[in-house]
């Protein structure tokens, strides 16, 4: 072999050598390190819906318990959650931050409608995953125009389509009253409620009324939808106003079939501060099992977070390719997940087209003491 050969091979050889140490440890993305994978999160720490705060110190909860446990694949998980006060310009400064300075790996589940809508271009433009975030509008089952922005949450047209079925089935010649946020969230389910309803909307929605995050009160509201003589009231809000309308509903003398949306429908934090008598018949629909009734509380599902697992559950599968475009890859592709805290007869599921995780709702009615489920998961896109 001539001295030129030789070189030649051992430059093969040496170029191998080196590059093998690189595959073995895999490929990296920012905020991923061999010991660690960091994620950022925004949260309301502190505003009108201070209350949903909560959702961020439970997901560091989680993450701490599964650091406790070893990790994933050995990395631990570091969680930076900031405060952005549901507040969409401080939902954008919180986001540059994590994302500029923080280096995180992507956004995990990070709360709210207008919050998440205020940094999708941002973060879709730097291809940094949006995951799980904390809002059902359909806007964000756009895999086609923003493939980095995955909700965690049922599609809230899921949702009212369920209530329309329901409305349909038990109340068929209801008259429907529909107290609502006057943003993305509460016009998809007045929206969504039209279409469900069909042909026969426009003789059921007898009365609509709509209401600012920022009002004090919505007892006007209340009063004016009674006078609409509805029997039936769809209550489209956080906690604070669903509170407020079941009170008021009450104190009128006035008992409708209530409907409320998922993000209001707690045991704890709704139907018990507003009165048992105002609440008893309430109906809701959910993926997931409720933490808040008394009967679930030592139950092991309970104790895990859905988001949570369906986050570690996607970076497991990630294997050593913890890159940005794999985490979405991955993402897209789950099929019949099944993970804790889900109710009978629900799974998770995505495909690169459709990234809406639920396809069915279990509905639910409020008896006074526990959400009892209300026949079979209901099939509802």
């Amino acid at each position: 072999m001539t001295n030129r050969r030789v070189l030649a091979v051992s430059a093969v050889l040496f170029c191998l050598l080196s590059v093998a140490p690189v595959l073995a440890q895999g490929r990296y993305d920012p905020g991923v390190s061999d010991g660690e994978i960091k994620l950022g999160q925004t949260a309301p720490y502190s505003g009108p819906v201070s209350a949903y705060g909560t959702f961020g110190r439970a997901s560091l909860a989680y993450f701490a318990m599964i650091d406790d446990g070893g990790g994933v694949n050995g990395r631990r998980i570091i969680l930076v959650t900031a405060d952005d006060g549901f507040s969409p310009p401080k939902t954008v400064e919180q986001t540059r931050k994590l994302v500029e300075s923080d280096s995180v790996f992507l956004m995990f589940a990070p709360v709210g409608t207008a919050t998440n809508l205020a940094v999708r271009k941002y973060l879709n433009d730097k291809k940094i995953p949006q995951l799980l975030l904390q809002s059902g509008i359909s806007k964000f089952n756009d895999p086609k125009n923003y493939p980095w922005s995955l909700s965690g949450l049922p599609n809230y047209e899921t949702e009212v389509r369920a209530f329309a079925k329901h409305i349909l089935a038990v109340k068929p010649q209801g008259r429907v009253a529909v107290l609502y946020q006057n943003d993305d969230f509460g016009k998809e389910y007045l929206s969504g409620l039209k279409e469900g309803l069909g042909a026969r909307a426009k003789e059921m929605v007898v009365g609509e009324q709509s209401f600012e995050l920022t009002d004090p009160t919505v007892e006007s509201q209340v009063i004016s939808l009674r006078g609409s003589g509805a029997d039936v009231l769809l209550i489209v809000a956080t906690q604070k106003q669903t509170v407020q309308a079941l009170r008021k509903a009450r104190d009128l003398g006035w008992h409708p079939l209530s409907l409320i949306a998922f993000p209001a429908a707690s045991i704890t934090r709704t139907y018990i501060p507003a009165g048992i008598d105002a609440s008893t018949g309430a109906v809701s629909s959910s993926v997931f099992t409720d933490p808040s009734d008394p009967d679930l509380q030592g139950d092991p599902d309970v104790q895990a977070y859905v988001e949570g697992q369906l986050m570690v559950e996607i970076l497991k599968r990630c294997g050593t390719d913890l890159t940005r475009k794999n985490v979405m890859t991955q993402a897209a592709s789950l099929k019949d997940v099944k993970v804790a805290m889900l109710r009978p007869g629900i799974t998770v599921g995505t495909t690169p087209e459709n990234y809406n995780l639920f396809k069915k709702l279990q509905m639910l009615t409020f008896d006074g003491k526990h959400l009892v489920p209300t026949g079979a998961p209901i099939i509802a896109e």
